[in-house]
């Protein structure tokens, strides 16, 4: 074989390329902030998860674990670095209002955003074209950020969750369209299954994110969802809600313990969404947050000032 060289990138317009209204620059520049802010401090509700597990841990090793992870944020804040050598991948769900006033500038603010944040924060370049294997240098490519959209009628506000996705903690994510008749317990089942063989791999105590539907598609998408609900939240429905609470304890019986080295716990939570399905097939998706799960959501008015909501006490 020849010898294997790197692939040189094409030249093609960039984000730094483009020119924005003042106050579209506006817009972009709060959310680059933001993102920096979710890659080196991690949202209110993970961080109380995470002092909760700590003092109900007895094995001396985890113990110690907890102790690091905790003095691993407290550095990351002071020092404003990100807090995970593995910056991610950005990841966006978007709920913009039908009469948020830049609507139409939405999905080119979020790439640029995205690659200012790199500049910034410093994020990890980490975004790959897929075929070509090229690194693009500014964490933005084809469908990339990933967005996902839902647009909220008689609304002027856009409210963003931003998600900064490891490649430990996306290694477990895997779906599956079980054969009619396999029922709720064959989804149990995979959900497990997908843990014990994987869940090591992505940096526990974890999120679990299941989604149960239809189509293996719509299944994926909510368990993706499912990942940017507050740790400790419930599903709304009882049935799921139950289940959620059954698979945590499930899944700490399995006794990852944090970093997979032992202990109490093997998760901050399992969160479930579901859809309505066709009679004769349900499809199961899991998707996972690390320990360091760096989920922010942010709400922007029409004026385009902000609310930190997962982030109390920020200022950008």
């Amino acid at each position: 074989m020849g010898q294997q060289t790197v692939n040189e990138p094409p030249v093609v317009e960039g984000p730094a390329t483009q020119e924005f209204a003042p106050e579209v620059e506006k817009l972009i520049n709060t959310v680059a902030k933001f993102t920096v802010l979710v890659s080196q401090k991690l949202p209110d509700d993970v961080a109380a998860r995470l002092k909760e597990l700590a003092e109900e841990e007895t094995a001396p090793m985890a113990k110690m674990i907890y102790s690091t992870m905790a003095r691993n944020q407290d550095l990351a804040w002071q020092l404003k670095r990100p807090s995970c050598q593995d910056t991610g991948l950005v990841q966006l769900f978007v709920r913009a209002g039908t009469d948020f006033p830049y609507l139409d500038r939405v999905d080119a603010a979020m790439k640029e955003a995205v690659a200012r944040a790199t500049k910034w924060s410093p994020l990890r370049l980490n975004t790959v074209e897929t075929f070509d294997e090229y690194n693009t240098g500014t964490n933005t490519g084809s469908r990339s950020p990933w967005i996902y959209w839902q647009t909220i009628p008689d609304s002027d506000s856009l409210e963003l969750d931003v998600y900064l996705a490891g490649g430990g903690c996306s290694l477990p994510g895997q779906g599956k369209t079980l054969m009619p008749g396999e029922g709720y317990e064959a989804a149990v089942k995979f959900v497990l299954d997908v843990m014990t063989s994987y869940g090591i791999n992505a940096c526990p105590p974890l999120l679990v994110g299941v989604g149960i539907g239809s189509s293996i598609d719509a299944a994926a998408y909510m368990s993706k969802a499912a990942l940017m609900r507050p740790v400790g939240s419930h599903s709304a429905n009882p049935k799921a809600a139950e289940l959620e609470t059954e698979l945590k304890d499930a899944i700490d019986r399995i006794g990852l313990g944090p970093q997979g080295l032992g202990g109490q716990h093997s998760v901050m939570g399992v969160n479930i969404e579901n859809s309505a399905r066709h009679p004769s097939v349900l499809s199961v998706a899991v998707n996972t947050g690390c320990w360091s799960h760096r989920r922010g959501t942010i709400r922007i008015a029409s004026d385009l000032s902000y609310e930190l909501l997962t982030h109390k006490g920020v200022e950008l």
